[in-house]
Parts: structure tokens; sequence; C-alpha cells
């Protein structure tokens, strides 16, 4: 579905004869469709920060427990302490920088470090699967919320939002080769995913949290290079987040001009604000969920969809408009119902707590009470 709705925004695009996202909506649904865009393109990055920073506290408070010295008792190891630490030393003086090109570097490094988290979530699955207990549920395919992790993986999958900077960035921008590239790129994104999400949930089966890296024990050594890993890859990416939320305050109440001073300005409160509600707030698995079914489908099912839907030339039975129907309807399902449900049954949190199979005495008395 994704892979459709980037090509099709792109056709949307092309006739309409706009090269933004932004302009094309306004193209099609005037200001209040502006509106309604600038929106969500500034909840999803700026609910992302929220999250970065949640992995941040959970993640590098672990990594600090494990240098010799440093107990339960000390500042490193306090989430809120960590993660106002990294804010003002790290994530607020990237996030300064005015252009985006000089964050190429960062990029890199955070690609490098996700394929080393993926390497030592594998290996994982292989050498510590057998120490966690498995129930005769374990492998149900789907629950009645697995409409929310439709919204998570959306969450994880939008990239509408610069799919037009992209396109003009091709040496031949032209619609063939669009496709390609999308098709590449998204089938990559699926296999990096998949082998993720496989190797996450046949660790730990039920007992599975929306940060994975929660699941592991506090003294295993390779998981604690993983958490420093994954927390290194979360602060170089959250500045990427906040040019966005910048640059849409920029459009929409500054002309698309921000002066020095109000770079400063806007900058420090969007931080601010963010890391105000991730220190309120520890739960990562409910914040990538309303983040996907509020913010990122919208933004890859349903408003690419209805603007192809809008301008099309062709007769209503043509293969692209059903599709769009089709597309635009699990849309605007996904969204309604991954809404109701996340707020009526959130996903629990264990945040900060040893899992039970960490102790073997607990596990085997688990094992002793499970059903034969």
């Amino acid at each position: 579905l994704t892979d459709y709705s980037i090509i099709l925004l792109i056709k949307g695009g092309n006739l309409s004869n706009t090269n933004t996202y932004q302009e094309l909506v306004r193209r099609t649904y005037g200001l209040v469709g502006y509106l309604i865009l600038s929106t969500l393109q500034f909840l999803y990055p700026f609910i992302a920060m929220i999250s970065y920073n949640i992995i941040t506290g959970d993640t590098l408070t672990k990594v600090f427990q494990r240098i010799p010295g440093v107990g339960l008792d000390n500042v490193l190891t306090d989430r809120h302490f960590i993660i106002l630490l990294t804010t003002i030393i790290f994530t607020l003086p990237i996030s300064l920088y005015r252009d985006i090109a000089k964050l190429g570097k960062v990029s890199l490094i955070s690609l490098i470090l996700t394929i080393v988290i993926l390497i030592i979530v594998m290996v994982r699955t292989v050498t510590f699967s057998p120490q966690v207990p498995k129930s005769e549920n374990a492998w149900i395919f789907a629950k009645s919320n697995a409409v929310q992790a439709v919204g998570v993986m959306s969450f994880a999958f939008i990239c509408n939002h610069n799919s037009f900077l992209i396109y003009g960035s091709l040496e031949e921008p032209t619609l063939k080769n669009w496709s390609r590239i999308t098709h590449v790129s998204v089938s990559i994104a699926v296999v990096i995913s998949v082998v993720f999400a496989a190797c996450g949930y046949m660790t730990f089966t039920e007992y599975t949290e929306g940060d994975i890296f929660e699941n592991y024990c506090r003294d295993d050594n390779l998981a604690t290079f993983g958490r420093f890993c994954y927390g290194v890859t979360v602060i170089l990416t959250f500045p990427l987040e906040c040019f966005v939320t910048r640059e849409v305050i920029a459009n929409v109440f500054f002309h698309g001009n921000l002066s020095t001073f109000f770079h400063i300005v806007v900058t420090v409160v969007i931080i601010a604000v963010a890391t105000g509600v991730s220190l309120a707030y520890d739960c990562l698995g409910i914040v990538l969920e309303l983040n996907g079914v509020l913010s990122a489908t919208p933004l890859v099912f349903i408003i690419p969809t209805a603007c192809y839907l809008r301008l099309s030339k062709e007769r209503w039975n043509h293969s692209d408009n059903l599709i769009s129907c089709l597309i635009l309807a699990v849309g605007v399902l996904v969204m309604t119902a991954g809404f109701v449900l996340t707020v009526l049954h959130p996903q629990e949190c264990s945040h900060g707590k040893e899992m039970f199979y960490c102790f073997p005495s607990n596990v085997s008395f688990h094992n002793s009470t499970l059903p034969p």
C-alpha cells in the first residue's frame, strides 16, 4: 500500500503541475486541505521526537548501569536526567543548524548503527530465545487490537512527505524511474522491518515490549552494546525530525523564512515541549500507535489517494481509481478503529523493569504455572 501510495502521489503532482506535497493538496483541496496537511506534517515528526526521547531515556540508563560503580541510585540511571542531558548536549545544538545538508554524515552513521543493531537482535534470537518461556497462545496470527499494529507499521514506512524532494533530485525525473526506485527502496525497508519484527517476536513472543531493548536483561553485554548503538541512532535522528517541524511552522506562520532570532526561539520551544512530554510519559508503544493512526495513516493512505481521485480524468472503473478507493477506505478504517482501540486498550508498558525470565528461579516458577 505504501509503495503504491508513493507512486500515486507523484502521479497527482504531474496531473496538477505541482512539485511539493503542500502545493498538491492546496491545488486540490484549497486552504483547508493545506492547513490539515500542515498539521499532520507537524504532528508526525513532533510525536516522533517524543518517542526518540523515550527511547533515549530507556536505553541509555541501562547502558550506564553496566558501568562499574554506577548503582540504581546514581543520577545516570535516572531517565529524566538522561533525557535532559542528551537534549542539552546533543540534540538541541545539532537541531540549531539551518542547513539540513550538514546532517548528511549523521544519517550515514545512523544507517551503519541500524545494521549493527539488526545483527545483534538476530544473534540474540538464536542465543537468548531458549531462556524465554513460550505460551500456547504465542503464535496466534492476530488479536482484536491488530489494527493498532497497522498504525505502527505506517509510522515505520512513511516517507511521503519527502517524496517530491527525492523525485526532483533524480537525473531523469520520470514516472518509470520513480516507480523502479520506489519498488527497490520499499522492498529493502520491508526486508529490514520483517527481520527486526520476526527476530524480536520469535525471541520474546507475548512478552515483547514496544521498545524491544526493554526485553533484554540488564547483564546482557551484547544487548547493552545494542542499547548504546540504539541510543546514539535516535539521538542523531532527532534533529532531522526537528528540521521538519520547524519548516512547517516557518511555512505556515512566517512565509517560509525565519530570522536568526526566531529560528532559535522556534527550535528551543519545539524541543522544550517535546522534551517535557517525554519526561511526563514514558511508554513507547502507545506513542507509536497514536502517531501511526493519527499522523502517518492519513499522510500515507488517505491524502494521496483523495488528491488523485479528485484530479484523475480516467473512468471511474480504471484500475488506479479502484485501487485508490480501496486504499482510502483502508486508511479511514485504520485511522478510526486504531485511534479508538488505542484509547480504550492502550498497550501495557513495563518501563524500566527487569523481565522475570532474567531470573532463573522466576522462569522455573512461571513454567510450572503454565497450562500443559
